[in-house]
């Protein structure tokens, strides 16, 4: 397939369009009523960088102060992770500090240390001039629960109220808790949350009122009923459970969730305008950054098919040939091959690194060493399988490396600009592409390859092997999505379904695992779409699986956490 000017360049303008529009329209959400949102940095202990999102109310001033709250995203995420609550906290006149924990986003690490970065938080925001010391509630969701509780046992005099989110007092990371600490606790548990025995001590969420632990903290012999008072908030002994009926990183994107922080700080708290915790606006900020997420990619891939029809790539040009003549029993078995494999290997993957490679300089991201591994295990069995495998046009590598990187460039400068003028990134619920900080790239730098390596076998056989002959661009790329993708979503499809209906997760032995591999249900199909695009242009497979490999490392380095610094 022949590429053109006139498709690549309707692509870019309607990726741009997208992009910008939905950032405008997320800006306009989280910037509504006359709050102003600010990206800073400030100085944290050791002299550590600490970055954070500043979300500030109209009106708060120092002669009009207005309550504070310090937002806490949890592990491997970053501070505009908690953005529904932030927006929803600022529309109702509280100053809020949207943390990155130290490892995360924008923060010096390394991730765990300093109490996750969180006595720094609530420092910074108590000596902001526009807030009343008198007032301020700390709120975090699962690692940001034990980052805003060391906020508490450093400046236990500090905070009047707390929200944990999917989170818990006591081991491994936080002080445990008791009748009197921390101060008027709210804790928003979801009924299907994957961390209850590690947080609470219990194997279902649904039996957290049965928590011992639960109790000790609660000051009952009792089951703890759902939004009933215990204790006393003028004495600061208060304690309140909420269920919400979703998931552990289903709290991101639950009303529900976020109506019952605005209820507990709006009665724990004073200076709130008294806006109904029902009246939520933050879910147009998650569809306009969700369409630049979309408009990224088309940006990206516009990009690719302008430069190849200049003269400098033109020698990359070429018609694809299929891998196969037929789907017959040797297609098969590798369209199996490709979708379950990837399955089968990424908890052993997975598990293997995180008991055997700890962090360390050369190999500082546990979530980027795991995501390596299973692509090069995947790359390794990919190639055995397939070494008689037809491979078609043999694109010359300095030209498709080049390629790779302006296009990729393209798609950064995009998000540079969004960042620039409306303060927000391109994401929809867990899954974020951000702009890397200068040492993340420099992590990135480490990854690259062996990813790259990983992703060149899995686009080998994606093109070389699952493409048909006679087939049109529909059915190209319908297969090659369902390949990629088809496994990871029976293994989470049937998983959760056990969870929701037995309240069991069939992988609770590495519940973290299971949460990320929701993103790849996402990436996965899009990451066929690229493979396919690129290939239908160049006929070869190593454009796209370069182009592959520089986003998915950039997207996983800039969005875990840097545990080796």
């Amino acid at each position: 397939m022949a590429t053109t000017p006139r498709g690549g360049l309707w692509m870019v303008v309607l990726g741009l369009i997208l992009a910008i529009g939905g950032a405008f329209w997320a800006s306009s959400v989280q910037t509504g009523g006359g709050v102003s949102v600010r990206d800073i940095r400030f100085a944290g202990t050791g002299g550590n960088t600490m970055s954070a999102l500043l979300y500030v109310p109209p009106g708060a001033s120092t002669t009009a102060k207005a309550p504070g709250i310090l937002a806490v995203h949890g592990y491997i995420n970053s501070r505009e992770t908690q953005d529904a609550f932030a927006i929803e906290f600022a529309r109702r006149g509280y100053v809020v500090l949207a943390l990155d924990q130290t490892g995360h986003g924008y923060s010096d690490g390394p991730a765990f240390s300093n109490g996750f970065g969180g006595p720094d938080g609530l420092k910074y925001l108590r000596s902001l001039p526009m807030v009343d010391t008198a007032n301020i509630g700390l709120e975090g969701h699962s690692m940001g629960g034990w980052t805003v509780l060391a906020a508490a046992a450093a400046m236990p005099d500090a905070y009047k109220a707390i929200v944990l989110e999917g989170s818990s007092t006591g081991a491994p990371y936080a002080k445990e808790g008791s009748p009197t600490w921390p101060r008027n606790l709210g804790l928003v548990y979801s009924r299907y949350d994957e961390f209850s025995k590690l947080m609470w001590g219990v194997d279902r969420a649904a039996d957290i009122g049965t928590s011992a632990k639960l109790k000790a903290v609660f000051g009952t012999s009792e089951t703890i009923v759902p939004r009933k008072l215990y204790g006393s908030i003028a004495d600061g002994t208060a304690r309140v459970l909420a269920r919400p009926a979703v998931t552990h990183p289903g709290d991101h994107i639950s009303p529900e969730a976020v109506a019952r922080a605005i209820d507990w700080f709006g009665v724990t708290l004073k200076g709130a305008k008294p806006i109904p915790s029902s009246d939520q606006a933050w879910i147009g900020k998650e569809i306009g950054t969700g369409l630049g997420l979309v408009g990224f990619v088309m940006v990206v891939l516009g990009t690719f098919d302008l430069l190849l029809a200049l003269p400098a790539f033109a020698s990359l040009r070429a018609e694809p040939v299929a891998g196969s003549v037929r789907r017959d029993a040797k297609w098969r078995t590798t369209f199996l091959q490709t979708a379950f494999v990837p399955m089968l290997t990424f908890f052993p993957c997975f598990i293997a690194v995180f008991l055997l490679v700890p962090p360390n300089p050369v190999l500082p991201q546990t979530v980027t060493t795991q995501v390596a591994l299973w692509l090069l295990v995947g790359a390794a069995i990919s190639y055995w399988t397939g070494r008689s495998a037809r491979t078609g046009t043999q694109s010359p590598w300095g030209r498709s490396i080049v390629l790779a990187l302006l296009s990729v460039a393209a798609g950064y400068a995009l998000l540079a600009l969004v960042d620039r003028l409306f303060v927000t990134d391109f994401r929809l619920w867990v899954v974020a592409v951000k702009l890397p900080s200068p040492r993340q790239l420099a992590i990135a730098a480490i990854y690259v390859v062996p990813i790259t390596i990983g992703v060149l076998a899995m686009m080998r056989t994606l093109t070389g092997r699952l493409t048909v002959r006679g087939d049109g661009y529909t059915a190209q790329y319908g297969w090659a999505k369902v390949a990629m993708v088809l496994g990871i979503f029976l293994l989470l499809a049937v998983d959760y379904s056990v969870f929701f209906a037995t309240g069991q997760l069939p992988t609770a032995f590495d519940p973290l695992t299971t949460v990320i591999a929701i993103q790849f249900v996402v990436l996965l199909p899009v990451i066929a779409v690229i493979g396919i695009f690129t290939w239908r242009r160049t006929g070869s497979h190593r454009p796209g699986a370069v182009l592959v490999g520089l986003l998915v490392t950039l997207y996983t380095v800039a969005g875990t956490a840097t545990q080796g610094w």
